[in-house]
This record gives structure tokens, C-alpha cells and sequence, in this order.
């Protein structure tokens, strides 16, 4: 990746790490390894070399309006509602006007349709394929402090789901246009080939499609004081912060 090339970007990553993206992951065994004599001991664990270790949600170190295109995949349902709104704002910032931001999460709808399904047949274990299948709650609570660390600041856990209704909702919120339900492989930017991959778009033992959403930040608009003036020329309204938008949506 030279200067003048696009840039991509993928959190959330884990192992995957293709060439041509900038690929993070929020990791504590990364962050430990950014510490100075600490990371010069530890090794690279299970990730490939050329992830780095970066935050959503406290920000990546890209500047604004950089991006070309940002990938997420089984990432957002991990955050908690507040932390979810933090990582959407910094997504947008990084992106520049024109540019893609694609998602995969789990599909509550889904999930919650098939679990009334087996409830109507009277299987009294639907409450567990569903707890299961969604990714919530423990089944079983392993002691000692090294789980206990895991639990607190590995964000393995699903902590808020969705839908593709309360997704498409919430990327207008923070911004984003021309949104729409996406599948794999179908984006016009075929640099987004090289990061998707089928079988996260698709819970193949539950057989269910997983909610995949795509957004564009759109062209910035003629700002004339503290109004925005739209295409046909006319004023339109205040442009509200984050803090506005989630407020809204509440």
C-alpha cells in the first residue's frame, strides 16, 4: 500500500488479515503487546502478523475522512448500546464522503422468529437453542481469574443484538445514506472480496442468513453558518450531534 492507494479498513478483525486492508482488532493480548519490554517478549499469539491493536470505540488511529471503505463482521454485537453508538460516530468520521461502510451481525429477527417457532410445537428446550444460537447468557461459569479477565476485557460476550430494521435505523441516525441489506460478495467495490467471507454471512448450523447491512457517507453537503443547504438550494435544518441522535432514538 503506497500513499495514493485507498484505504481500507477492517476492525474487529481476529485472524483475518488481508493485504491491502489496515486490519485491527482490540484484543488485550494485542494491547499488551503495544506496552514497551512487554511486547518486545510476548509473542504474536493466534494473529497473523499485520494486525494492529485499535479501539472502535475509543477511535483507530485514522484520521478523519481517510477511509474508503470499512469493514465490520460479527464486531458490533459485541459492544454494549452505548459503546455501539461511539464505534458507529468514529466509522463515520473515518469514512470519506462517498465511501462504504459494510457489517455482518447476528440476525435477531431471525433468531427470535425460529425460537416462537419452536415454542408453538411445544419444545420445552427452545429457550435453550435460542440462548445458544444467539450468543447470549453462560452455560457454564468457569472460575479463576484468568476467565474472570477474559470475560471482563476480551469482549467475547454478545451484549446487544439486532435486526436489520434497528440497523438500518441506527446508520441513518449517525449519518450514513443509501443504506440497504447487503449479501456476500454483492458490493460494487470488489475490493471488499478480498476481507468478506461466505460463512460469516451465513450460520450454517442454524441455517439461518446473518443480518449484513451496507451504508455510504454521503457527499458532504454546502454548509452556510450553522444550516446546510441541500441540491434544490433551500435551507434545511441544524445538523445534530451524536448525543442528538441517540437521544432521538430513545
Amino acid at each position: 500500500m503506497t500513499p495514493r492507494d485507498p484505504i481500507y479498513v477492517q476492525y474487529g478483525c481476529g485472524q483475518s488479515c488481508p493485504s491491502g486492508w489496515l486490519n485491527f482488532d482490540a484484543s488485550p493480548w494485542l494491547w499488551l503487546r503495544t506496552l514497551p519490554l512487554v511486547g518486545r517478549i510476548l509473542p504474536l499469539g493466534p494473529f497473523p502478523r499485520g494486525v494492529r491493536y485499535g479501539d472502535i470505540v475509543t477511535g483507530l488511529p485514522i484520521a478523519a475522512q481517510s477511509v474508503q471503505g470499512v469493514y465490520a463482521s460479527h464486531v458490533l454485537e459485541h459492544l454494549s448500546y452505548a459503546d455501539f453508538w461511539s464505534a458507529l460516530d468514529h466509522t463515520f468520521r473515518m469514512l470519506k464522503p462517498g465511501g462504504i461502510f459494510r457489517l455482518v451481525v447476528p440476525d435477531l429477527q431471525a433468531r427470535a422468529e425460529r425460537y416462537l417457532h419452536e415454542l408453538a410445537l411445544g419444545r420445552p428446550e427452545a429457550n435453550v437453542w435460542f440462548m445458544r444460537a444467539s450468543g447470549l447468557g453462560r452455560e457454564h461459569d468457569v472460575p479463576g481469574l484468568g476467565p474472570r479477565l477474559r470475560r471482563t476485557f476480551g469482549r467475547s460476550a454478545h451484549l446487544w443484538m439486532w435486526d436489520e430494521k434497528s440497523l438500518a435505523a441506527a446508520l441513518g441516525k449517525a449519518g450514513f445514506a443509501r443504506i440497504r441489506r447487503c449479501r456476500f460478495g454483492d458490493c460494487a467495490d470488489a475490493v471488499f472480496q478480498q476481507v468478506e467471507d461466505a460463512d460469516r454471512f451465513h450460520d450454517g448450523p442454524a441455517g439461518i442468513e446473518e443480518c449484513a447491512m451496507e451504508a455510504i457517507k454521503p457527499e458532504a453537503p454546502a454548509i452556510h453558518g450553522n444550516m446546510t443547504t441541500g441540491q434544490d438550494g433551500g435551507a434545511g435544518q441544524s445538523l445534530p450531534d451524536a448525543r442528538d441522535r441517540r437521544v432521538a432514538g430513545q
